[in-house]
């Protein structure tokens, strides 16, 4: 038996741990005929453009969640308990990354999902996948986090992301994180939002299309819900409309512009000036790759 000092490089993932305590999380799961889905990521490899499964139920989620602000929500608060809603989607995807020669679960948040294209997100996505987590900006304050002491830095990452204010910008209003990339059906995860979706691989699976059986790409999906914010029958309407979506995908629903430059970051929803630093966070326990669910893991 060896015994050594917690590493510093993931001291982030133990104050998230603590801080995600208080949630009641209650899991729910559904299967996705993702047919529409591989039939348009075939067209656009085409087309010479690549998509990833992750950035198409990013911007599923930016419509379905925009249009369930009970659900696209944080609470704060024992005592005197406080529920904010935000009228706009950021969505948290976490990234396998290497950072200090150790791997580990690094996350950031495309912002704007509910007004932002598939292309959007899927730039977005591709600068938080190719770019290198020791010096991009957006992973600045966990670095800074991570050279603290353990009490100052646990402080300071507790007041950051309790903020209402900051939520949406650190934790996001719904997490997407998967696991499709390697031989995992399905899993359940709590990401510190109310809403947590978690991907697991596809594969060819049995399906019924008007009364016989047919071979079809499926992807199961679960979604976690904070039981203090939501019930399940919202939840439920939740996870269904997500599986319409993906199901019933369009180009000419959900058309794709390219953007003509980074998306921006969305602003903080109004609340009293806090002063309080940024500190980043990532859903817990998972190593999660943003890349495509069929695709290999990355080398660490």
């Amino acid at each position: 038996m060896s015994v050594s000092r917690f590493p510093a490089e993931r001291r982030h993932t133990l104050y998230h741990c603590d801080e995600i305590r208080a949630s009641a999380p209650v899991f729910l799961d559904t299967e996705v005929d993702m047919s529409r889905i591989q039939e348009h990521r075939a067209e656009a490899r085409r087309a010479g453009r690549r998509y990833s499964v992750v950035s198409y139920v990013l911007k599923a989620s930016g419509s379905v969640l925009a249009a369930h602000p009970e659900a696209n929500a944080a609470i704060r608060g024992r005592l005197r308990p406080k529920v904010a809603r935000y009228a706009t989607v950021g969505g948290k995807v976490t990234l396998d990354k290497t950072l200090g020669g150790r791997r580990v679960v690094l996350s950031s948040v495309v912002p704007r999902l509910e007004q932002s294209s598939l292309d959007d997100v899927q730039q977005y996505v591709d600068r938080l996948r190719d770019g290198d987590p020791e010096t991009m900006p957006e992973f600045e304050a966990v670095r800074k986090l991570h050279r603290l002491p353990v009490p100052v830095g646990r402080t300071l990452f507790r007041l950051a992301t309790r903020s209402f204010a900051h939520r949406p910008e650190l934790r996001g209003t719904v997490a997407v994180t998967s696991l499709g990339h390697r031989a995992v059906d399905s899993f359940h995860s709590v990401g510190g939002t109310t809403v947590t979706l978690g991907l697991g691989r596809i594969v060819d699976r049995p399906v019924v299309r008007g009364g016989a059986v047919v071979v079809a790409p499926v992807m199961r999906l679960s979604l976690a819900f904070d039981h203090r914010v939501i019930d399940g029958a919202e939840a439920a309407d939740v996870l269904s409309e997500l599986k319409d979506f993906l199901e019933g995908y369009a180009p000419e629903a959900a058309p794709e512009t390219a953007a003509a430059g980074e998306a921006d970051v969305a602003e903080p929803a109004a609340e009293e000036p806090s002063g309080e630093p940024a500190a980043q966070e990532e859903v817990v326990h998972e190593a999660v790759d943003a890349r495509d669910p069929a695709s290999p893991a990355p080398s660490t």
